[in-house]
């Protein structure tokens, strides 16, 4: 039955470019949050709580990709891995994002010096979380699938389930992110406004990083649109599949850790340590065709997701 539909929805041909595209997009997303990973775990300077939970948030993205690297649908055990290891991964992806922006919130807006002994909680949080929908996922979960992703569902009752226990929290965090970051930025905007009026440059922000941020949920909306207009799609017809919104879904969602490492990751301080480390061993010679952001222009470049402590000036 699972091959007869599937022989209905895609040549042969079709399904080598979509599992090609799966394939190069993963390999880029797994690239780009290694070296997210990497650069924190070899530059102590990078090592302060905002970059943490950025170096969790590439880590959940890392191990995602490399699942959507290696399974193979073709084989049952991997087909499970794969299945299984993706969904709990992504999950934990975009809940660090809600994560880094309860921060930004409780820091910017709530004036709330606490972050760091929250941590814990944001582990439980996040990994808890991420089990519990995978666990239940697994309710209506249909092995005989043959299609291109294991994480995708064949059964009607697993497509609901998957659509519930991950779309149903995706848009939840991305109505989250938009919310706290249209608030931040609000907040930011306020004091600096009032700083330029007062000339007191200690409250002005680098507004560059201030419109990089609302930026941020968008990430997971160009990543899941079209995701989610496949699973809506192929729920109410599930006979008929559409090729090109499936190479854009399978495209776009595997190149989520990709753009969160360069957003989230590829900041002004990441930048800044990795020119001084070529400043080290790069040859005289060539010293000039480095950047000449090995030196901040100011003080407030060097985090672009801002201090998490926010120092009241009497």
């Amino acid at each position: 039955m699972a091959a007869a539909t599937l022989a209905g929805s895609f040549t042969p041909h079709d399904r080598r470019i979509l599992t090609a595209v799966n394939t190069g997009a993963s390999t880029l997303s797994f690239v780009g949050s290694s070296f997210i990973v990497l650069c924190y775990c070899f530059f102590k300077e990078l090592r302060k709580f905002s970059f943490k939970l950025v170096f969790y948030l590439a880590l959940s993205d890392m191990l995602c990709s490399f699942f959507g690297i290696v399974g193979d649908p073709s084989k049952g055990f991997f087909c499970s891995a794969q299945g299984y290891s993706t969904h709990f991964f992504c999950v934990a992806s975009f809940l660090w994002t809600t994560v880094i922006a309860f921060t930004l919130h409780r820091t910017v807006v709530r004036h709330k010096t606490d972050v760091e002994d929250l941590e814990a909680m944001f582990h439980l949080y996040v990994w808890g979380t991420s089990l519990v929908m995978t666990v239940i996922r697994s309710f209506g979960n249909d092995h005989r699938h043959l299609g291109v992703l294991c994480w995708t569902q064949t059964g009607r009752t697993g497509k609901a389930v998957h659509f519930i226990t991950f779309y149903a929290p995706l848009w939840s965090a991305i109505l989250y992110n938009g919310f706290t970051y249209f608030q931040v930025i609000r907040m930011l905007n306020n004091v600096t406004r009032m700083a330029v009026g007062m000339s007191d440059r200690a409250y002005q922000f680098d507004m560059k990083a201030l419109n990089r941020w609302g930026y941020y949920p968008l990430i997971l909306i160009g990543s899941w649109a079209f995701g989610t207009i496949n699973r809506i799609h192929d729920f109410i017809e599930p006979g008929h599949k559409i090729f090109w919104l499936t190479f854009l879904d399978v495209g776009t969602a595997a190149l989520m850790g990709l753009f969160n490492s360069i957003a989230y990751g590829l900041n002004a301080s990441v930048r800044r340590a990795i020119c001084e480390r070529l400043d080290l061993f790069w040859p005289d010679r060539f010293r000039r065709w480095l950047p000449n952001s090995s030196r901040l222009r100011n003080p407030q470049e060097e985090n672009e997701l801002v201090s998490l402590k926010i120092q009241d000036q009497q």
